[in-house]
C-alpha cells in the first residue's frame, strides 16, 4: 500500500475493494446468526438506500441479558421532486403496514423512509419499492441524494419545466454499478461476469455524500443556501430563462471541532436549462477528484471550496464547460415554510396542503393519517407533493373532486393545519431515538412537547399569529437544517441542546451559537427575554431573527457561524 493510500478513510477502502458496492452483501443478508450485516457492508448498504440501526430504547437492557442489539434497517426510497403517484402512495402504504413499523416517514428531502424493517424483508422491501418504479440506490451514501424540487410555484408551468430537469439531472448522477439490480431485484446469481463502470463518479464514488436543490423564488422551501449544488430558478413572465448557480452549502458539523462548520453556498453564475445537466455533473467530478478522502469529517464540497478558494472553484468549474457561466441574475426569496389549505395554479388544479407533525404519517388517536391518505390516494385523479419542510400536498386535484378530498380530509383528522399556531407549522425534526445511531438527544419525540410551551410564551407576549421558524436535531449533522432556523436546537446531550438563534426567516443567513448544552428550563427563560423584547421592539413585519440581529440582542452568543450570510 503506498503511502497516499494509506492516509485514506477506511471508508475509502472498504468502498475501493467492495466491487462497485457489492461488498458482502449477500452473505450478511444470508447470515442467520445475527440480525446485523459484516461491518463493511455497514457501510455499501448506504449506497443501496438503507441504514442499520437499533433500538436504543432496549440497548441497556439487551446488554444486560447478553442479547445482542435490536437491530432493524431504515429504508429511504428517492423522489426526485418529491412526486409520488397514487398507485406509488399506497404501494409505500402497504410496505409500511406489511415489513416497517407502521408509519411512514416524511424526510426533510423529500423522500421516504421506513423504519423498523428486519434483516430477511429488506430484499422484499427494496424489490416492492421497484415495482412502484422508484427505487431507493443513491437514497444514501457518497453520491449525490435525492433532488429536491419547490413543490408548489405560482407558476404551473415553471414548477413542470423545473421538476424535468431535476429528473433529468438525476438519472444522470444516478450510480449505474449493477449490484443494485443483482442483489435486490434478480435471484442474486450473475450468469455472466459484469464488468461495471462509473462514468461519473469511478469505482470509489464521491468523498461524501452530495446534495442538490432546485429552488423557485419568491418561496425558499428547499433551504437553497443548504446544499452543496442548487440552482435558483430566474424566470420572466412565468417563463424560465435559467438558473442561477450556487455551490458549496452543508449543514454538518462535530461538536468541539472548529474545523467543521455549517456553510451557506456562494452564488456563483448563472446557466441556462440546457446546461444544467452539464454543470451537475462538473460540480459533481470537481468534488470527486479535489475532495478530502482522508477525514470524512472534513470531505463535503464546502471545505474544498474553502481549503482551495471560490475564485479557484469557478474557474476549474468553467474549464469543465463548453458554454462559461453567465453573471448572476437578481432574486430574491420571502420565506422558507410551506403553504396549507387549498391554492389554485393557473392551469385550474388544486392543491391542498398538510400539516404532517415533523414527517411521521401514523395513525394516532383522531388524527388517522396513514389511513386517511391511504383513503384519499385510493380516489385522487392527481397526485402527491411531498414538501422540504415535511409536509405533504395533494397536488392536481378538479374542482369537481375537491369535496370528497375535503370530506376525507376531515373524517380522518387531516385538517389538524387549521388549529396549528404558525410556530408548530414552521417546525422540523429529525428522527433522533430510539432508532438513529448518531443521536445524543431527543427530537422528534420531543419537539412537539417543546413547541407547546413555546406557544404559551408567545401568547404571553402577544405573538401567538406570528410565525417563526424551529428547528431541532438530535445531532450536529443538521439533517434537519437547524442552523437556518430563527430558533435552532441541536442535541448536546440527554435533555441538553445548543441553542442557536438569529437565523433569516427567508433562509439567507445562519443562526448564531446562543447559550450551550442547556435544558429546557433556560431555553424557555432564555426566549421569554428575547420574545418580551421583540414584541416591545420589532419594527412593522419585522422576523425573529431580524429583530434580534437587528438590535444587537445577540451580543452576548457563544459562537458565530462561518460564511452567516448570502451575498
Amino acid at each position: 500500500m503506498s503511502e497516499a493510500e494509506a492516509q485514506l478513510s477506511p471508508v475509502e477502502h472498504i468502498k475501493a475493494r467492495s466491487n462497485f458496492l457489492r461488498g458482502s452483501i449477500l452473505q450478511s443478508l444470508a447470515d442467520g446468526a445475527t440480525g446485523a450485516l459484516a461491518e463493511d457492508d455497514t457501510q455499501l448498504s448506504k449506497f443501496h438506500g438503507f441504514y442499520q440501526q437499533d433500538d436504543r430504547d432496549q440497548r441497556n437492557l439487551r446488554r444486560k441479558a447478553l442479547l445482542e442489539p435490536d437491530y432493524s434497517f431504515m429504508i429511504r426510497a428517492r423522489l426526485p421532486g418529491g412526486i409520488c403517484t397514487p398507485k406509488q402512495w399506497l404501494a409505500l402504504d402497504a410496505i409500511a403496514r406489511k415489513w416497517a413499523n407502521g408509519t411512514l416517514r416524511l424526510t426533510t428531502r423529500q423522500a421516504f423512509q421506513f423504519h423498523g424493517i428486519l434483516k430477511r424483508n429488506l430484499k422484499p422491501s427494496i424489490r416492492a419499492i421497484n415495482d412502484s418504479l422508484l427505487d431507493t440506490i443513491a437514497a444514501c451514501g457518497d453520491v449525490n441524494r435525492n433532488v429536491m424540487s419547490s413543490p408548489l410555484p405560482e407558476s404551473s408551468v415553471v414548477h413542470r419545466q423545473v421538476c424535468d430537469i431535476a429528473r433529468q439531472v438525476s438519472r444522470h448522477l444516478t450510480p449505474q454499478t449493477t449490484a443494485y439490480h443483482e442483489i435486490w431485484l434478480s435471484d442474486g446469481k450473475s450468469r455472466e461476469k459484469v464488468v461495471d463502470t462509473e462514468p461519473v463518479y469511478g469505482p470509489t464514488y464521491l468523498p461524501r455524500k452530495f446534495k442538490m436543490s432546485f429552488a423557485i423564488p419568491p418561496r425558499n422551501d428547499v433551504d437553497a443556501f443548504a446544499h452543496d449544488l442548487s440552482f435558483v430558478a430566474i424566470t420572466r413572465h412565468d417563463q424560465l430563462e435559467g438558473f442561477n448557480v450556487l455551490v458549496g452549502g452543508g449543514m454538518g458539523a462535530t461538536h468541539g471541532d472548529a474545523a467543521t462548520y455549517p456553510r451557506l453556498a456562494d452564488v456563483i453564475g448563472f446557466c441556462t436549462p440546457d446546461q444544467v445537466v452539464a454543470v451537475s455533473e462538473a460540480v459533481v467530478v470537481l468534488q470527486r477528484d479535489n475532495g478530502d478522502r482522508t477525514e470524512r469529517k472534513h470531505a463535503r464540497l464546502k471545505y474544498t471550496i474553502d481549503s482551495k478558494g471560490l475564485d479557484w472553484f469557478r474557474s476549474a468549474l468553467e474549464a469543465k464547460l463548453e458554454v462559461p457561466l453567465q453573471s448572476a441574475r437578481p432574486f430574491e426569496f420571502h420565506v422558507t415554510g410551506d403553504r396549507y389549505g387549498w391554492q389554485k395554479t393557473p392551469d385550474g388544479l388544486w392543491h391542498l396542503g398538510l400539516f404532517i407533525e415533523n414527517g411521521r404519517i401514523q395513525d394516532h388517536g383522531a388524527q388517522r393519517q396513514l389511513s386517511g391518505l391511504r383513503a384519499i390516494a385510493r380516489i385522487l385523479q392527481g397526485e402527491f407533493r411531498l414538501t422540504p419542510n415535511q409536509n405533504v400536498m395533494i397536488s392536481g386535484v378538479r374542482e369537481a373532486d375537491r369535496a370528497v378530498i375535503n370530506q376525507l380530509v376531515g373524517e380522518y383528522g387531516l385538517d389538524n393545519f387549521e388549529a396549528a399556531s404558525p410556530l408548530r407549522l414552521h417546525s422540523l425534526a429529525c428522527v433522533g431515538f430510539p432508532t438513529c445511531g448518531l443521536a445524543m438527544a431527543e427530537s422528534e419525540r420531543y419537539l412537539p412537547d417543546l413547541v407547546g410551551e413555546i406557544e404559551t410564551l408567545m401568547a404571553s407576549h402577544g405573538l401567538a399569529a406570528q410565525a417563526v421558524t424551529i428547528r431541532m436535531t438530535g445531532c450536529p449533522n443538521g439533517c434537519a437544517r437547524p442552523y437556518l432556523a430563527e430558533i435552532g436546537l441541536v442535541g448536546k446531550g440527554p435533555g441538553l441542546y445548543n441553542l442557536h438563534l438569529g437565523a433569516a426567516h427567508n433562509g439567507t443567513r445562519l443562526s448564531r451559537l446562543f447559550r450551550e448544552s442547556v435544558g429546557e428550563a433556560e431555553i424557555l427563560s432564555v426566549l421569554d427575554t428575547q420574545f418580551a423584547a421583540w414584541s416591545a421592539e420589532r419594527l412593522e413585519d419585522e422576523a425573529f431573527g431580524d429583530y434580534l440581529l437587528r438590535s444587537g440582542r445577540l451580543a452576548d452568543s457563544q459562537g458565530a457561524q462561518t460564511s452567516g450570510e448570502a451575498a
